[in-house]
């Protein structure tokens, strides 16, 4: 089976895996969105998107303010003219492994691992739409020190 990700082909995951600060978001209670800046990683074979964060933050209390199953989120990521957006439904996820598991993924995408905290959740996104335009050029890099 085919997962939206895949259908989007190589370079799409690929764009998925370069370092890249992404944005999150949520929806209120009341409807309006919440964006926040965030690291994702995406598990194309699961077709998932997770998120590492903590249980306190505003983005958990709005999945959890939602009825169960039904917390819709995006994910982006923007690269000059490259971009790509993850849409799905997420759920908070709280077992030790699958804690574990995000922040090695993590790692694995940012070359970094977070200090621990023993607040972190992970946001599962079950991805049901994938969108986006990776294959322009990559952005120049410039020296802004002139």
């Amino acid at each position: 089976m085919r997962t939206e990700i895949s259908s989007q082909g190589d370079n799409y995951l690929e764009f998925w895996n370069e370092y890249h600060l992404c944005t999150l978001t949520t929806l209120r209670p009341d409807g309006r969105p919440h964006v926040v800046p965030v690291g994702v990683t995406v598990d194309a074979e699961a077709g998932a998107a997770r998120v590492i964060t903590r249980k306190s933050s505003r983005k958990v209390a709005n999945l959890q303010a939602a009825r169960p199953g039904q917390a819709r989120v995006a994910v982006c990521q923007v690269d000059g003219g490259r971009w790509a957006t993850l849409e799905g439904t997420a759920e908070v996820l709280t077992h030790p492994d699958a804690v574990d598991d995000a922040v090695t993924r993590y790692r694995q995408r940012y070359g970094r691992t977070p200090a621990p905290d023993p607040e972190r959740v992970v946001i599962e996104i079950t991805i049901d739409r994938a969108l986006g335009h990776v294959d322009a050029p990559k952005p120049m890099k410039t020296n802004a020190a002139a």
